[in-house]
């Protein structure tokens, strides 16, 4: 008996949010199964900061943006 595990796949995708210059925002995500999840913007990985703050438990994967600016769009 052969089989490869299924891939997590987006249960819930991210929605468009709005918020006004100089707040944060919380961009939520919910997968099928538990995966780590990388967020990016273009190309770019976004990486814990004073700006990005991530946080992942079992299915739902969170990304909060603090202090935003018309680049976050």
């Amino acid at each position: 008996l052969c089989f490869s595990a299924l891939p997590a796949l987006f249960k819930e995708e991210l929605r468009d949010e709005e918020a006004k210059e100089g707040e944060a925002v919380t961009l939520h995500c919910e997968l099928t199964k538990p995966a780590p999840v990388e967020w990016k913007k273009g190309h770019t990985t976004l990486r814990p900061s004073e700006k990005y703050r991530m946080r992942q438990k079992d299915v739902t994967a969170e990304l909060v943006i603090q202090n935003l600016s018309e680049g976050d769009a």
